[in-house]
């Protein structure tokens, strides 16, 4: 069996290895198996596990699939259907379960699934015991372990996890603010955040227009959401809106827009809450935690209000794991996962921009005037599909040209190339204050992979 793990759970195009219903069977059972305690004969005793999905036709596949392999180890599964990814790591908190799971391929068109495992804690699987997994699957030791009669488990369907993920969302919100008199556009990409999101900002007093709300199981990120910030920028500008609102199909990312239809992106995001936060004095440390893939000017822009980035591996998940090794509080990625480690243990789209809402509340400024605290650099990104996610340490010609772009860029520029976590795509990324150079140097960079990868 190849690796089933990537950057985040496992992922694919759904019914063909490693999404297919088979494999979802075996990942519960080795998840009950693994993770939970046993009682006197070996078997599991006491398990509960929380399965949430996104809107996706193959959901309910993999739900049922997943479902029947933790009841076959005896587990009580409880089904809360359609609910954003840090929705399900809430209700696994606030259950104290044995497990989370969420079936979704995050920002993927409808075709691609993916599962994603959240500990008891509501925390994702670090890659050892991803891996432990992957070797129970692999080996016999599961057909030791059968329950019969009434040691198997079963599934109910819990009715109101809606209600309750609205209730903890709003409570992230100071109790003294409200969004009276703000005009929101949400674009929800016809995922999970569907009913959601719109409930909770109109709840706290905005008066919100949705867009892309109305999922098909086809029409998931389909030109639309965080992946297609566009429709949303547009719509911002129709409605004369304070702020735009897109979320991903899982809603554990979100990319804004200010009141003038212009985008605001993670790093963004970032900067507006940190330098917030080192003026109020609760930065931890007056640290923020990211990636790569982050703009310099997010660097720039803390190390003058004197803050320090701390840099980890591509993945929200690293991210966590960095942020609760050096005990800080605020993290994320350009893409639009943001952390704020004192409300939820993963990214969280609705508490992000519930974030810089209440900053425009407090400040009495627009979107447009925060996100100038932060100068942008110029960035180029470049996907090229692969064959196979071969070692570029192989390929003498490609690093060569790597070198060469990193020597002419100097101290004012960087070039970042690595592989898709998800998909067979290596992504390159320029930066650099010429636009123009930049995106030369990405294409050169991008037709050396093409022709000796793809």
């Amino acid at each position: 069996m190849d690796k089933l793990f990537g950057t985040d759970g496992i992922r694919g195009v759904a019914n063909q290895k490693p999404m297919t219903s088979e494999i979802a069977m075996a990942i519960g059972r080795a998840a009950a198996y693994l993770f939970c305690e046993k009682d006197s004969r070996g078997l599991p005793k006491n398990i509960k596990v929380v399965i949430g999905k996104d809107t996706r036709l193959s959901g309910y596949m993999l739900e049922n699939a997943l479902a029947a392999g933790f009841c076959s180890m005896g587990a009580k599964v409880f089904l809360v259907g359609p609910l954003p990814t840090p929705g399900i790591a809430f209700i696994t908190r606030s259950m104290r379960a044995d497990a989370g799971v969420v079936i979704s391929a995050s920002h993927n068109l409808y075709q691609y699934n993916g599962i994603k495992i959240f500990d008891r804690f509501g925390f994702k699987l670090p890659d050892n015991k991803e891996e432990e997994i992957q070797q129970v699957i692999r080996s016999d030791e599961l057909d030791r372990y059968r329950p019969t009669m009434e040691f198997i488990g079963r599934a109910t369907r819990i009715e109101d996890a809606i209600g309750r993920y609205i209730v903890y969302i709003k409570n992230t919100f100071p109790e003294q603010q409200t969004l009276d008199g703000i005009r929101v556009v949400l674009d929800c990409a016809n995922g999970a955040a569907y009913k959601v999101a719109p409930i909770v900002f109109e709840e706290l007093g905005a008066e919100v227009f949705s867009i892309h709300c109305s999922p098909n199981g086809k029409n998931i990120n389909d030109q639309c959401g965080a992946t297609h910030p566009m429709g949303m920028c547009k719509a911002v500008r129709d409605h004369r809106a304070e702020i735009g609102i897109a979320f991903d199909g899982d809603a554990d990312r979100v990319i804004l827009s200010d009141e003038n239809g212009e985008m605001v992106d993670g790093d963004q995001i970032m900067a507006i809450c940190a330098l917030h936060m080192i003026a109020e004095g609760s930065l931890k440390k007056n640290t923020v935690v990211v990636t790569p893939m982050s703009n310099m000017g997010l660097e720039l822009a803390l190390k003058k209000a004197g803050g320090k980035i701390l840099y980890t591996k591509v993945g929200d998940r690293y991210i966590v794991e960095t942020m609760l090794k050096h005990e800080l509080n605020l993290g994320g990625e350009q893409s639009g996962h943001v952390v704020f480690l004192e409300h939820n243990t993963t990214g969280d789209g609705m508490i992000a921009a519930l974030k810089i809402l209440s900053i425009m509340k407090k400040t009495g400024k627009k979107l447009s005037e925060l996100k100038q605290q932060m100068v942008q650099y110029p960035q180029v990104l470049e996907n090229i599909h692969v064959r196979e996610k071969k070692d570029l340490k192989n390929y003498p010609k490609i690093l060569a040209i790597i070198k060469k772009v990193e020597t002419e860029l100097g101290e004012n520029g960087r070039v970042l190339v690595r592989y898709s976590g998800t998909e067979p795509v290596a992504r390159v990324m320029v930066e650099g204050e010429n636009y123009d150079k930049i995106s030369a140097y990405a294409e050169e960079i991008a037709f050396s992979i093409r022709s000796h990868l793809s």
